[in-house]
């Protein structure tokens, strides 16, 4: 049981390994060696692992280049292979993972614009929510507003960066847009229909999102927030792009 137990984790780490000996005795259905096909099959893994990872991160294959990506994403996959068949769900250490090569530390924002592509993917795959009646909030009256819960729809996502992480994705990835402001934006996630689309979050925002997600009332969450906080801004981005699901009185 042992000997089986070994020779699987030495295939499984082969396949990830281009500089991993093929293992022997391996034949095919017709009992004949099979190590050519081994490495057929171990580079056909490595190629799909790089081009899921790059399809999910598009804006940091641009920020750093083809080589530099390819480089980044063979180590990814070697380090960090993946634990789910669904590829949609492949690439969530990618951020941190970017933060610790030594090459890349000179790109500061690098791991925040990563963890805006995967809060996009995450975004996108979220289960579908009953689009919110704002005409509700106007029913309640101030005591029983402040009590009440306000519920994120599933594909709501919220990132809170020290970079003008959602300037230097748009600059990236869009034409014609301005030279990023070194800044901190805080990026709101929403779907509001089949897309989901990146929004800048008012000043303290983020934090009253963040209150909301974790089913605090709405008077708590509105304290969440900094002194600065733009509450009808914030309410009135979440409202327009379908960010809330229902409303739970006390």
């Amino acid at each position: 049981m042992t000997g089986a137990s070994t020779s699987e984790t030495a295939f499984r780490t082969g396949l990830l390994r281009a500089d991993v000996a093929i293992p022997g005795g391996l034949t095919d259905g017709a009992g004949r060696p099979a190590a050519r096909r081994y490495d057929v099959y171990r580079n056909n893994i490595a190629v799909a692992l790089r081009e899921a990872l790059e399809a999910g991160f598009p804006a940091v294959a641009k920020l750093i280049g083809p080589e530099n990506f390819a480089r980044a994403a063979g180590m990814y996959l070697r380090a960090q292979p993946p634990v789910s068949p669904l590829m949609m769900h492949y690439g969530a250490g990618f951020p941190a993972f970017l933060e610790g090569i030594e090459a890349l530390r000179g790109i500061g924002y690098l791991g925040d614009v990563a963890r805006l592509e995967l809060a996009l993917r995450r975004s996108y795959h979220a289960a579908d929510a009953p689009l919110f009646d704002a005409g509700r909030l106007s029913t309640l009256d101030e005591a029983a507003l402040n009590t009440a819960r306000l519920v994120l729809a599933p594909s709501v996502q919220v990132l809170r960066s020290r970079w003008p992480v959602l300037s230097v994705y748009r600059f990236t990835m869009m034409p014609d847009q301005p030279k990023p402001q070194p800044r901190a934006e805080d990026v709101l996630i929403t779907r509001a229909e089949f897309d989901p689309a990146p929004h800048l979050l008012p000043q303290g925002g983020a934090a009253f999102v963040d209150a909301l997600s974790r089913g605090l009332p709405f008077g708590a969450a509105v304290e969440a927030a900094s002194a600065a906080f733009d509450l009808s801004a914030t309410l009135t981005l979440l409202l327009q792009q379908g960010a809330l699901s229902d409303l739970l009185p006390a």
